[in-house]
């Protein structure tokens, strides 16, 4: 079942639980290849295995202050998931829910469904989806481009050169068993000190990044795959997170009205 929505809000920004979501996915990323398009040109692309998704959880502004939808990607075994972790997707009987039943409190639907590995939410209204629906990549008939959003390579402590691309020390005489190092840091006597943010040796990778508006190539729906053109952050086999892109690039159109020219301008 696909997700009936529109594309007016931005999903993840504060202030955006009255507005539209964008579509979404969860999967992982397989691997890069080429493939060949009409005109026998190679295109570089990555191959994501995205869903199938459930909708474990539709958070309402009412009741949660914001609107959302929570899914999960790829089973979890039960004897690695936690009796919390089980009851938010099924129903468990305990004292607290009879004692809730009994004064009358309604319980929220669960998806009926097994504990997920990768469980994230879009922010955003999303009409016409509901606890225990089954996303797929139909979900992405007719898009041109998505956003992906994964956790890059992790290279651990890294020197300047390899973390910043600086280009070192001399390679000559006088200098002495310090040719990687990125030489002098501070200012002078004023301020005396070094500026936040000083390029310097430190963790390199392991963050989280976004590849913006990468055109979707194909959707392979007997496989659940999704060939975007490029790459994308993590290594093979790291989760990631498929959104239709809200970058819009314009091509053409009228020209920018000319602003008034400055004095001794020709």
């Amino acid at each position: 079942m696909a997700m009936n929505m529109t594309v007016n809000g931005v999903a993840g920004r504060k202030g955006s639980s009255d507005k539209a979501g964008r579509k979404g996915l969860l999967g992982r990323k397989v691997g890069m290849t080429q493939i060949f398009d009409a005109n026998g040109t190679a295109v570089p692309v990555t191959v994501i295995e995205a869903g199938p998704c459930n909708v474990t959880l539709v958070r309402t502004a009412d009741r949660d202050g914001y609107a959302a939808v929570q899914v999960g990607f790829l089973d979890k075994p039960r004897r690695l998931a936690s009796r919390s972790i089980r009851g938010q997707v099924a129903k468990l009987d305990s004292k607290r829910s009879k004692r809730l039943a009994e004064g009358g409190v309604t319980l929220s639907p669960k998806a009926d469904c097994e504990p997920k590995r990768f469980v994230r939410e879009f922010r955003g209204v999303y009409e016409g989806v509901e606890v225990g629906q089954v996303l797929t990549v139909e979900l992405f008939d007719g898009v041109p481009s998505v956003d992906v959003t994964g956790v890059s390579k992790g290279r651990g402590t890294a020197g300047v050169m390899k973390r910043h691309g600086f280009k070192g020390q001399r390679a000559s005489h006088g200098v002495k068993k310090v040719h990687r190092h990125q030489g002098g840091t501070s200012m002078n006597t004023s301020p005396a000190r070094v500026f936040k943010g000083k390029r310097m040796a430190g963790r390199y990778g392991n963050e989280r990044s976004t590849m913006r508006n990468l055109k979707l190539v194909q959707v392979d729906k007997d496989h659940n795959l999704l060939l975007v053109r490029g790459a994308i952050p993590g290594p093979n086999g790291s989760y990631v997170i498929v959104q239709q892109t809200n970058k819009i690039k314009r091509i053409g159109g009228p020209a920018a009205p000319a602003g008034k020219k400055k004095a001794g301008a020709k």
